[in-house]
């Protein structure tokens, strides 16, 4: 049986003005006044004018893609309430509905509230640990406050003060949903009274006010890795906030915020420092002391360095996160002027620019 799509000849995803469109033009080619006599067009003119009455309202239209037809019947069919292909068992609460109307196998009626209740993952949680510079670069073992929503200790998660229990919705009679009727069909919507729940808590526990659940802080050993960055993500498994109906537990994503160095810059796994190196020893070239994290090492400036230079001492920069080593160290060379000099030294130092000149 062709679908009410079919027949105007669009797609399922077809919008408003593309299904106006095709009616009208099937509307022109199909009309009884332009075929005056001819059955099988006047036949495909209904069928048309059917599909775009369906097609062309929101409501008919949603209702149609939902349940594959808004009436019982299919495009051109004249006949009895037809359902073809569409099995009620896979509905939920709707094939409950249908199955109470035409005898189909819903079977709902005797569920309880706790059959309506889907196991539910808990929320992720996101805390922020603050790490010194040094800290991040060696790794660190911290301690993480994290607030998260438990069962009440009170009632044990029921809501309901201890001694009482809840008791089932009797404006839903425990199934969380009500069915509105809407001619044939009939549409499922949570339960107002008891909010969807199946249950109702006459009685609501003073801790918790009947919701069942409480905030409580807990606090887990983290271990930061050894050359996290400001921004590092760490995921622990399982302990975000518990699931709701026996559902797993959500992830706690712990994010490192580190402090700024005094004394290093960091480009990825590489360490920046700035070296001082004086006029005469960067034009003769010397060798300088130079801090790393393990500590400080001579390193060899070469004869006419200029301002800015990266010397590279590889291997002693910070802990590459996915392994594989460490980065390297860049000794920027810094050139340094002094304020003042002694008369020795102007000599010198014009003596040079008279040469350099």
């Amino acid at each position: 049986m062709a679908s009410l799509y079919d027949t105007l000849g669009v797609a399922k995803n077809a919008s408003a003005d593309e299904i106006k469109k095709a009616y009208r033009k099937l509307a022109r080619k199909h009309h009884p006044d332009a075929n005056a006599g001819d059955a099988a067009s006047e036949a495909t003119f209904k069928d048309v004018q059917t599909a775009y009455d369906v097609l062309s309202d929101p409501e008919k239209r949603k209702a149609y893609d939902t349940f594959g037809s808004t009436n019982g019947r299919g495009p051109g069919d004249r006949g009895g309430p037809q359902f073809q292909d569409f099995d009620f068992g896979n509905l939920g609460d709707l094939g409950d509905i249908f199955g109470g109307l035409f005898g189909g196998r819903g079977g709902g009626a005797g569920r309880g509230p706790q059959s309506q209740r889907q196991p539910e993952r808990g929320a992720d949680l996101e805390a922020q640990v603050s790490l010194s510079f040094e800290d991040a670069l060696a790794g660190v073992e911290v301690r993480v406050p994290v607030e998260v929503e438990t069962a009440c200790h009170t009632c044990g998660g029921s809501g309901a003060e201890p001694g009482t229990a809840p008791t089932v919705c009797p404006e839903c009679g425990g199934r969380g949903v009500k069915a509105d009727s809407h001619g044939l069909f009939a549409l499922s919507q949570p339960c107002r009274r008891c909010r969807g729940n199946g249950t109702i808590v006459e009685h609501p526990c003073k801790s918790c006010r009947g919701t069942g659940r409480e905030r409580t802080t807990r606090r887990y050993t983290v271990k930061i890795p050894a050359g996290a960055k400001d921004g590092t993500r760490i995921r622990l498994k399982g302990r975000g906030e518990p699931g709701r109906n026996g559902g797993p537990a959500g992830d706690l994503w712990v994010v490192t915020r580190v402090a700024p160095s005094s004394t290093y810059e960091r480009r990825g796994s590489d360490l920046i420092v700035d070296v001082p190196v004086s006029y005469a020893d960067a034009a003769l070239g010397a060798s300088v002391e130079v801090p790393t994290p393990e500590g400080p090492i001579s390193l060899k400036v070469p004869p006419g360095s200029q301002h800015g230079k990266l010397l590279k001492v590889k291997g002693r920069g910070a802990p590459k996160l996915k392994g594989g080593g460490k980065g390297d160290l860049l000794a920027r060379v810094k050139l340094t002027v002094p304020e003042k000099v002694s008369k020795r030294e102007r000599e010198l130092l014009e003596e040079l620019r008279q040469v350099s000149g």
